[in-house]
């Protein structure tokens, strides 16, 4: 009875140490190794399909500096968090300042290029099972002998789960949009798109007389219902209702975890909402603009979203807030990207004047980010001391200046 098995003592031993082991001057501590845990899927029917990858010892596959900071974590329960973003009149009788709890957790350290590029490639396998010739090989330990763990018919977002060999902490990385320029189609496609359209337009899409409205919330003359639009976001087949359900699916299987979210273009965005809802650490890489969808849904907003990171380079106009117009890359594929505005603090990688890249959708992708940008020392940051841009706020940005928001019933 008073046994305790020896791998038991083992990683509460190494979980003491690293308590009292000192940080380096930068705050830094000791890298966490993680392993592929669980392949997940979510359907726009509401159903979780999880897939546990192996049984036997979890792989060291991504060794991730880390570092301390400073999170809010909702002191509601999150089911009842969640449905504040679903009810304005709700959101509107909790006191902001008592819905958060401040608490030093374990995040990524965002200004580690290596951790970085780490992170990226568990976000660019997020698109892939793990035997196709895309998915990131990241240690020999590590199995591609067992399919994605959701279903190919499956239409809602996807990912992929991570986990420490002791559960400490949890990674969950989101799938992005899934289109011919954005790197493949399938299944998720039609959804995709409807969630881009939904969360980054101004107004359901609409761009012109030409574009068929993904919503009825449209009112002549550049006029936008905004109680309309709200309703239309929160749908429980979008996205972002999937999210929070798998979210809390996370934290019952994991209960005593330390919980990152990471994703690329739409999956980034959708994680940083999700981690402004829950207040846990976010990176993204390539995501547009997910301010405005925030406000749309009635998000609690934490004293700071500072343990949100948005990482972008210049080339790209998604994140950039430029791909649209009826001329644009975006728009003649159909996609309404017209948010530009980013919660958090953002890593911004001038491509355009360092590496003379030319603004082009085909520098969307994660491959890109990670074998033309992350795998090689960025020399600016270098020459003052640095590995990467210093993330900052995006102070004073502006989008949808020309539409009119309002009470415009049909």
């Amino acid at each position: 009875m008073l046994q305790i098995p020896l791998t038991y003592f083992l990683a509460l031993l190494l979980r003491i140490t690293a308590l009292f082991t000192p940080s380096s001057r930068s705050g830094r501590t000791p890298g966490l190794q993680f392993g592929l845990r669980h392949e997940h899927a979510v359907s726009t029917t509401g159903r979780v399909v999880f897939k546990d990858a192996l049984t036997q010892a979890i792989p060291s596959a991504y060794t991730l500096h880390t570092k301390d900071i400073t999170a809010y974590h909702p002191s509601l329960r999150s089911d009842a968090i969640a449905r504040i973003g679903r009810a304005s009149s709700i959101h509107s009788q909790v006191c902001e300042d008592q819905l958060w709890e401040e608490e030093e957790v374990l995040g990524p350290d965002v200004e580690s290029r290596e951790t970085l590029l780490e992170l990226a490639k568990m976000t660019n396998n997020a698109y892939v099972e793990p035997d196709d010739s895309q998915w990131y090989d990241l240690g020999s330990n590590w199995t591609n002998a067992y399919p994605v763990g959701w279903e190919p018919d499956e239409d809602g977002f996807r990912g992929h789960v991570f986990a420490t060999p002791d559960n400490s902490t949890i990674v969950l990385s989101i799938k992005g949009t899934s289109a011919g320029f954005f790197g493949g189609g399938g299944p998720t496609a039609k959804k995709d798109k409807l969630n881009d359209n939904l969360l980054f337009s101004c107004c359901c899409a609409r761009v012109d007389w030409t574009w068929t409205p993904v919503c009825g919330c449209y009112r002549s003359g550049n006029r936008c219902d905004i109680d309309c639009l709200e309703r239309s976001l929160i749908d429980d087949s979008l996205f972002y209702p999937i999210g929070t359900n798998l979210y809390n699916n996370l934290t019952y299987m994991y209960p005593e975890s330390n919980i990152w979210i990471i994703g690329h273009s739409l999956g980034g965005a959708l994680a940083s909402l999700l981690g402004v809802t829950f207040g846990v650490p976010v990176v993204t890489f390539e995501s547009p603009g997910e301010k405005m969808a925030a406000g749309r849904l009635h998000l609690p907003s934490p004293p700071s979203t500072h343990h949100v990171t948005h990482v972008y380079h210049t080339a790209d106009p998604i994140p950039m807030g430029t791909c649209n117009g009826i001329l644009s890359s975006c728009a003649l594929a159909g996609y309404a990207m017209e948010s530009r505005c980013h919660l958090g603090r953002s890593i911004i990688f001038d491509t355009v004047s360092n590496l003379s890249w030319a603004v082009d959708i085909r520098t969307h992708g994660i491959v890109n980010v990670i074998e033309n940008l992350l795998s090689h020392p960025w020399a600016p940051s270098e020459e003052v001391g640095r590995e990467v841009p210093e993330p900052t706020p995006e102070d004073d940005c502006v989008e949808c200046y020309d539409w009119e928001f309002g009470d415009f019933p049909q």
